[in-house]
């Protein structure tokens, strides 16, 4: 009897070590992890209530490690470390167990986690999404090693993140309010000190610098009724009186206002809104979806339209904090009707140039580049936030739609949308210019 027990599991070692070992290379394909990982660092900007430029920050340098463990594991992808300004470049060589997409993840959390401040909400999801795919088949020592390399990717993009600028940021002087006339101040109902005054100083990924690309200035400020300045006043003040149900809905599809303040008697509270750059991320992912691209491919659409948020909004806050101008909040309540108010609320810093006209216009040039400029797409960002979807057939149509939301929603003079859109264009071409995700795109350029 003992025999025959000796035998059978001697039988069932045999056949278990004859057994295939467990496909995983299907598990992750797409990018739909990445687009998860994605949707949740968004929700943690939210809760943590970081502004537009820093927002982009924390996108750029969480997709730019995703993407150099793409970079790595493919030789049709060339890394961006070396290409971006001030980095080194770092020849990663991936360990036989590496599970790429997987080590992409987690360099992507890895990195985002670093940049927040509510790690524990990152964490908690990652883990989860850890759970989810041990489940599916992906070997304890495949797995270890896979986090290991992800994680060796993140420390680099991480040291690169420590040297441009940010921390040091954290403790230059706020900005003060001069009450000269024509210049910006703080606007009802929470009436907020001026967000990131200094952003001007921090590293760009590609742009020579904060000022290469100068705008047009605005027209003299003046209160003169037959003045320019009052003209363009007077269009904000009209365009809000008279807009209908498709100018009201745009307005508000793209408010991205994650400082917006609601007042209920003697109580503010803060509504969850997500930043512009926030938006432009998800349509990048929502345009992976829609093409049907592989994990690498989402990974450095996520990658590019990052470095051009960021330095947009670098080059944008330049321009504000230079020209400093009222908004036309201000302007309409002192010298045109002082009942009246914004469609959207006025968000906490100078008018001129358009945030939203200059990220959205570099964002969609980089996707135009990577899917092509006939892309229809349906933009479901803000459904999450209470709001419809919005379709659009290409990502030109939708950033140009985003630059005069600003005018329907009250909170920007044409200059400021115009010149804004310009500045985006010229940002965005520079970068596709100066650096590239192909090596021979890279031996063209240069």
């Amino acid at each position: 009897m003992r025999s025959l027990r000796l035998l059978i599991l001697s039988l069932f070692v045999i056949t278990a070590s004859c057994q295939e070992p467990v496909d995983y290379s299907q598990v992750i394909t797409d990018g739909s992890y990445l687009s998860r990982a994605q949707d949740r660092i968004t929700e943690v900007i939210i809760h943590d209530i970081f502004s537009p430029p820093v927002a982009a920050r924390i996108y750029s340098y969480s997709s730019l490690a995703a993407y150099e463990v793409a970079a790595a594991s493919d030789p049709a992808y060339q890394s961006l470390l070396g290409q971006l300004k001030d980095s080194e470049s770092v020849s990663f060589t991936i360990p036989e167990k590496v599970y790429p997409p997987l080590a992409s993840l987690a360099a992507y959390y890895q990195t985002g986690t670093a940049l927040i401040f509510s790690e524990d909400m990152v964490e908690a999801h990652r883990d989860g999404v850890y759970e989810e795919l041990k489940e599916k088949g992906i070997p304890k020592d495949v797995f270890e090693a896979s986090l290991e390399f992800g994680q060796e990717v993140a420390d680099a993009v991480i040291a690169y993140s420590k040297k441009d600028n940010y921390h040091e940021s954290r403790s230059f002087p706020k900005y003060t309010v001069t009450n000269l006339p024509g210049t910006w101040e703080p606007t009802p109902p929470a009436y907020m000190e001026g967000i990131e005054p200094h952003w001007n100083k921090i590293r760009t990924f590609v742009i020579d610098s904060a000022a290469q690309f100068k705008v047009s200035p605005p027209p003299p400020f003046s209160t003169d009724p037959d003045s320019d300045f009052y003209k363009v006043a007077y269009e904000v003040y009209e365009a809000v009186n008279k807009a209908g149900k498709e100018e009201i809905d745009i307005a508000m599809f793209w408010d991205c206002n994650p400082y917006k303040m609601n007042i209920k008697g003697h109580v503010m509270f803060a509504e969850k809104k997500i930043t512009p750059g926030g938006h432009w991320m998800s349509i990048a992912a929502i345009a992976a979806k829609t093409a049907n691209v592989d994990w690498k491919k989402t990974a450095e659409a996520l990658a590019m339209t990052g470095v051009s948020l960021h330095d947009a909004f670098v080059a944008c806050w330049d321009e504000k904090y230079r020209s400093v101008l009222t908004r036309p909040e201000t302007y309409i309540n002192q010298y045109i009707d002082e009942e009246w108010l914004p469609i959207l609320q006025t968000p906490p810093f100078p008018e001129h140039t358009s945030g939203h006209s200059v990220a959205s216009t570099a964002a969609a040039y980089t996707l135009t580049q990577i899917f092509g400029e006939d892309f229809h797409f349906v933009d479901s960002s803000e459904v999450n936030y209470g709001l419809p979807v919005r379709e659009y057939d290409s990502f030109l149509e939708a950033s140009s739609e985003a630059a005069i939301s600003r005018l329907y929603g009250g909170i920007h003079y044409m200059p400021a949308i115009k010149e804004g859109a310009w500045q985006g264009r010229q940002v965005g071409e520079l970068i596709w210019k100066r650096i590239s995700t192909k090596p021979e795109n890279l031996a063209e350029n240069n």
